[in-house]
């Protein structure tokens, strides 16, 4: 399943990130100040001198960056560096049926209260108990191997608990891991960057919370999700 991405991409070189959600980049001379939608460290992609690509922000009004950071290129590989775009990925795919572990289900809802927290979905389907989902970006690989968080979070443990407490009450949960690069073979728990929610994710699964990871394929134009990778817990 397929994503479109903006159509007018300026290739610019990184400089800097002044803070978490803003990047500092060079073309042609000029320093171009950009938005940048992921929180996570990034520390092994955003290195001075790496390839990024911006795109014009759509509306400007009272923001103080000009563009917007869609995508960054590292040793030949398209990186999404978009972590909104996993849940445009999720919907899409699903919409389409080409989610295995979610054939029949359609969805129901968005951001869904449960408990402290709000999960990404809530799927139904003929015949299916009622399906929460939560799904999370990627960048991080090393070796093939894709790793989450990049950063400690304790947002993410808590997710867990709460699809873990909802599987207790009969419904179905699922943490699905969209890896937005193509050169991962296999996902597992940032295990040096947050011990705890590695430890949670194993307790997780052996509550019976499922847990998924997709690879992309990026190009300049589109993100699409093609496989499933191993899940290593």
């Amino acid at each position: 399943m397929m994503v479109e991405l903006p159509a007018n991409l300026i290739k610019a070189t990184f400089l800097s990130r002044p803070n978490r959600f803003t990047v500092v980049a060079a073309r042609e001379g000029e320093k171009l100040v950009a938005f940048l939608a992921d929180p996570g460290r990034l520390t092994e992609l955003l290195l001075p001198g790496a390839e990024v690509y911006l795109t014009p922000a759509s509306r400007q009004g009272d923001r103080k960056t000009a563009y917007d950071v869609v995508l960054l290129r590292q040793n030949g590989t398209f990186i999404s560096l978009d972590s909104r775009l996993p849940n445009r990925l999720f919907a899409a795919a699903l919409q389409a049926g080409s989610l295995e572990p979610f054939k029949g289900y359609r969805l129901r809802a968005t951001e869904v209260r449960a408990g402290s927290s709000r999960l990404d979905f809530l799927l139904q389907g003929d015949g299916q108990p009622p399906c929460y989902v939560e799904v999370k970006s990627v960048t991080l690989v090393r070796g093939g191997l894709a790793l989450f968080p990049d950063a400690p979070t304790a947002r993410g443990s808590r997710h867990l608990r709460e699809l873990m407490a909802l599987h207790s009450r009969g419904y179905r949960a699922a943490a699905v891991f969209i890896i937005q690069r193509e050169d991962a073979i296999s996902l597992a728990p940032n295990e040096v960057t947050d011990p705890c929610f590695a430890s949670t994710i194993r307790e997780a699964a052996a509550a019976g919370v499922e847990i998924y990871a997709y690879r992309c394929h990026i190009d300049p134009a589109t993100v699409s999700l093609i496989a499933p990778v191993m899940v290593k817990l």
